[in-house]
């Protein structure tokens, strides 16, 4: 029960740190965004380690606590470049669901056995990812052409119409080219999450929080890399830069408290119940910016409210 308890606080954390992201990258850079953030999370990670301590780690525990630090640095850059290229419901969901359902491959490869109620829930968690993450927007497709053409008094098939038909069938695959790139980027940055997820389940708790601090280090590190490439390394000012700060602290909790979780309990359990974070920005949105929330959105947080019940009472490990 405890690995379920962390692990949903852990939730939390990542949730509310990428509602504060999103609103953050509206008025300033995703970069400079990251940057701040990783540079705050590092921090509170070293001030976690110095109150808790540990034990001197080893090289096998730092060494997956990097790659989970690279890991988290890809995934979270993948993603934001598919919310560029396509909706939200294409990019976030296909993250979420890569990172839990990677994870939970990993876990049985492992040699995990859930009980057959949490693998229930865990069956189930996926679909409700997928609905609490749905965009109610249609943004991407392709509809505002042909309305354009026809608020221009061109229909598609006669005399002076025709261009804005093979305008809006042109815009039309532009719209399926990105909506095909954000399935690639939530793709890979699922892939990254889940490495993320792996590396500090698989660095096991002899260390104390050190693989923690390795892969905040490692983001760290990766995003001074990305703003030096980019000539980016300005910090952001005013709101958002307390935004960011917010990012970098929260995230730097979700990590943490998953890091205890996944060493309760069973890998497969917790990385799904920490990939429930959607639920949280949801509601975050809909309690703070009063956003609509929709049937699938409200559907998919009771089925993710009967999916923790379920791995609560299945046990997780």
């Amino acid at each position: 029960m405890l690995a379920v308890v962390l692990a949903l606080a852990s939730a939390i954390g990542y949730g509310s740190s990428d509602f504060a992201a999103g609103l953050a990258s509206r008025s300033a850079g995703i970069i400079q965004v990251n940057l701040l953030a990783s540079a705050i999370s590092a921090v509170a990670v070293a001030a976690a380690l110095l109150l808790v301590g540990g034990h001197p780690p080893s090289a096998a525990a730092l060494a997956w606590g990097a790659g989970a630090g690279l890991g988290g640095f890809v995934g979270g850059l993948a993603l934001y470049l598919g919310f560029r290229q396509a909706a939200f419901s294409v990019a976030g969901p296909l993250s979420a669901v890569g990172a839990a359902g990677f994870s939970v491959l990993a876990g049985l490869l492992f040699g995990e056995r859930p009980t057959t109620l949490a693998l229930t829930g865990i069956v189930l968690a996926l679909p409700a990812i997928v609905a609490v993450s749905a965009s109610a927007a249609g943004a991407d497709r392709g509809d505002a052409p042909d309305g354009a053409a026809e608020a221009r008094g061109g229909e598609p098939g006669v005399a002076g119409g025709e261009p804005r038909a093979r305008g809006g069938e042109r815009a039309g695959s532009g719209a399926r080219r990105r909506s095909a790139a954000g399935v690639v980027a939530g793709l890979i940055a699922g892939a990254g999450f889940a490495l993320l997820f792996i590396g500090l389940d698989r660095a096991g708790s002899g260390s104390g929080l050190w693989p923690v601090a390795a892969a905040s280090v490692v983001e760290l590190a990766a995003a001074l890399g990305a703003g030096a490439v980019t000539g980016n390394v300005r910090l952001p000012a005013g709101r958002p830069r307390w935004l960011a700060v917010i990012t970098g602290a929260a995230g730097a909790l979700g990590t943490i408290l998953y890091f205890l979780a996944t060493h309760q309990g069973f890998l497969a359990v917790t990385a799904v119940l920490t990939s429930l974070y959607p639920a949280v920005t949801i509601v975050l949105a809909r309690t703070v910016l009063g956003e609509r929330l929709t049937g699938p959105r409200l559907a998919g947080l009771a089925l993710a409210a009967a999916c923790v019940a379920l791995i609560a009472v299945g046990g997780a490990g």
